[in-house]
């Protein structure tokens, strides 16, 4: 800032001591309105800045030589995260939260209506409460910085924007793309959003604030904002019959993709569809009214939960007070799905340099492609330019020796699931790098300590087990052995964190806790088809309890010979309760080991779309079923569904995994377990741990022993303990 410029601090104590607004006003007339929220990393809205900020407008009156304010962040990297959540999660009652919603809504409607004009300058995470507040502003202008995202993720903790969003937001950039971005809860990028017409105006960082000013001292507010509507989009948003359209077309998706499970997408409809067919009061009560009912309901109260332990398990290291070790070079073996996958995400998401190495060129040429096709279509879609994907890729090289791995900080194998070839890789890795080379295995049910039997340092063997497809699945799986140091741990979970993945540390038992939890379910589904009930039934069944795909549509995925691997596995070391039914041994005899080969229990390459699945009917004759359909889908839900309930409490129970918080994250982000019921443990809390084990023990007399509930369910009820 140029020495000219006046520092006004108005109410200057209170701005030192409890505000997080500072003015800064220059001799143009133009006020910088600083917003920090100097105790936290990031700036999220709380309610008692209401009061902060009406006071600074009521000051702002009074100064009659104030020609225009610019609103901007005092933190690097980040505008508003939105609205801090636990301004919500304290309230006890609808009207406390209606309340807060009117609150916000009163305080935008004054900056909205404020006869000085407000230019939000976003430079950073512009999000939730943080873009309500600008879509109050008089204009918007944003950096072309990558860190630059703007959206309205309230849907994903099943919430609606209550603070004028549902309002605002679509007399600005239209119905359609409104919805689009309320309803998905998406984040879109500076130059899109000047596209939709959500900001006025990109620039370099750099210049953010001297084009702020020049656009309020010309008076320039509305630069671009219009944007052009087709013929088909004039139809469709300026007409009565048009809009109705729309919102029946919305509803319809919606309800298609959520099953019903969700109530916060319908109320985002309602509340718009009040905003533009009534007056605009109603629109904001109907907006405070649907954001209070939907803070209330289990679902948003499951989600925010999973939102709270997923922040929580950020700060969180391997081992307490144990401090990773820096990752500068990762080796990868394996040119595969998965090592490519994992390569994809060291070399663009942790941003370091990784090496593959594979047995053949061609290997090393598919991992390369897989890279490539993800960044390309970045490119394709302008959310990514060329040069950056050149210099992505730049980060990944290959070799079918051990060239290049001598100064490799950890290695992670994704070969087969074979236990000699993989303690062949830790001896090779032991003789290729150097002593302190972390060596992680991908395994998804071989033993760490089998793996690491004949290694030198068994210190620096642990288990890394990711997810498929790797570059999109959340969540990874940390499995030391017993002689795993703790700094391997610590290590491994810090460089996990790096690569965007959600970590748990698992203990070195069959299946670890994912794959534990999964089999028991897969088992019960193949049971059930033996028993005469439709492919189709069994997988809609548990698509409509909340699943992201069916149980025998996941075996497809997965690839049928990869549950056959792991079955024997855990029945070895678990029990019956884990034997997969002998009938599926002739699936693998007919060829029919899923998707990868097109061939399974579905048709592939067929002209049906993607959401529409035709059964491949040729397997009820191949495994000698006879279809009755007579099975209610509730039941196939719950009989399928409680055989996962009863293993993750024996997980627990066995300190499988640490705590139940972790137990139920693993669930949802590694099966998919219905988010909106919280995870496996979080459910039995809130059906009730006697209702669980009441129906078990029915089905155990019906059905045969691995129905029996567990002791860790028993000990709960007689103790009336709950896991949170």
């Amino acid at each position: 800032m140029s020495n000219k410029n006046i520092e006004t601090n108005i109410n200057q104590e209170k701005n030192n001591s409890t505000s997080v607004f500072t003015l800064i006003k220059k001799d143009n007339g133009i006020v910088h309105l600083i917003i920090n929220v100097v105790e936290d990393s990031i700036n999220t809205l709380k309610e008692e800045f209401a009061d902060q900020i009406e006071e600074l407008l009521e000051e702002i009156k009074s100064d009659t030589s104030i020609k225009g304010i610019i609103l901007f962040s005092g933190k690097e990297d980040s505008f508003i995260a939105g609205a801090d959540i636990n301004m919500i999660n304290n309230c006890q009652t609808k009207a406390e939260v209606e309340t807060i919603s009117r609150r916000g809504q009163m305080i935008f409607s004054k900056i909205e209506q404020f006869h000085i004009p407000i230019i939000a300058a976003i430079n950073g995470t512009c999000l939730g409460g943080g873009l309500e507040l600008v879509l109050a502003c008089h204009a918007r202008i944003c950096t072309n910085n990558p860190k630059t995202v703007l959206g309205l993720p309230e849907v994903q903790l099943g919430l609606l924007p209550g603070s004028g969003g549902t309002q605002r937001l679509p007399k600005l950039i239209g119905l359609q793309k409104s919805l689009d971005m309320m309803l998905t809860g998406k984040q879109i990028r500076a130059t899109q959003a000047l596209k939709i017409g959500l900001v006025n105006k990109i620039v370099p960082n750099s210049i953010l604030i001297d084009t702020a000013e020049k656009m309020l001292i010309s008076g320039q507010l509305n630069t671009n904002n219009k944007i052009k509507n087709s013929l088909v989009n004039k139809l469709l948003e300026e007409t009565a019959i048009g809009r109705n359209l729309i919102f029946k077309k919305a509803k319809e998706s919606v309800l298609f993709k959520t099953k019903g499970n969700y109530p916060a997408p319908i109320k985002i409809i309602e509340s718009v569809k009040v905003g533009i067919e009534k007056t605009q009061e109603e629109g904001y009560k109907v907006e405070a009214n649907n954001f209070a009912e939907l803070t209330m309901s289990s679902e948003s109260y499951q989600l925010r939960h999973i939102f709270f332990a997923t922040t929580e398990m950020k700060k969180e290291q391997g081992v307490n007070h144990v401090t990773a070790k820096k990752i500068n070079k990762v080796g990868v073996l394996g040119g595969g799905l998965m090592g490519g996958g994992i390569a994809f995400v060291t070399a663009t998401k942790a941003k370091i340099p990784v090496r593959i190495k594979d047995i053949t060129q061609q290997g090393i040429s598919h991992a390369f492609k897989y890279g490539f096709d993800l960044l390309n279509k970045k490119v394709k879609r302008k959310f990514m330019s060329k040069s950056d994907l050149q210099k992505q890729m730049s980060n990944i090289t290959g070799c079918i020796d051990f060239s290049g791995f001598k100064d490799v900080d950890l290695v992670i194998e994704a070969v087969f699931e074979d236990l000699k070839l993989k303690q062949q890789m830790v001896t090779d890795i032991e003789n290729n790098t150097n002593e302190s080379t972390i060596f992680a295995s991908n395994t998804s049910s071989l033993p760490i300590s089998n793996i690491a039997a004949n290694a030198e340092k068994p210190e620096n063997i642990i288990g890394l087990h990711y997810f498929s497809p790797v570059d999109k699945m959340p969540l990874v799986e940390i499995i030391p052995h017993t002689s795993t140091s703790d700094e391997t741990v610590s290590t491994t979970v810090a460089f996990a964190k790096k690569q965007g993945k959600t970590p748990i540390v698992v203990k070195d038992k069959a299946g670890f806790y994912v794959n534990r939890i999964l089999a028991p379910y897969m088992n019960e589904a193949a049971i059930l088809l033996l028993t005469g009930v439709p492919i189709e039934k069994i997988d809609e069944a548990l698509v409509n309890f909340g699943f992201p795909i069916g149980p025998i549509q996941l075996l497809d995925e997965v690839g049928i010979d990869v549950g056959a691997k792991i079955g024997p596995v855990l029945e070895s070391k678990l029990g019956k309760r884990f034997s997969t039914p002998s009938a599926f041994t002739s699936l693998s005899e007919d060829g029919r080991l899923g998707k990868k080969v097109s061939k399974g229990f579905y048709l592939y390459n067929t002209k049906k779309k993607k959401n529409n699945k035709q059964v491949d009917k040729s397997i009820y004759s191949l495994l000698n079923i006879t279809i009755s359909n007579t099975l209610p889908s509730e039941e196939i839900a719950k009989r399928c569904t409680f055989m996962m309930l009863n293993e993750a409490a024996r997980c627990l129970d066995e300190g499988v995994v640490r705590n139940a918080r972790d137990a139920d994250i693993g669930a949802i982000f590694g099966i998919g377990f219905p988010p909106f019921l919280g995870g496996p443990l979080r459910y039995i809390d809130s059906i009730g741990v006697e209702c669980v084990i009441k129906q078990l023990t029915l089905w155990s007399k019906q059905y045969g022993e691995r129905y029996a509930p567990c002791d860790a369910l028993i000990t709960m009820a007689e103790k009336n303990e709950r896991y949170y």
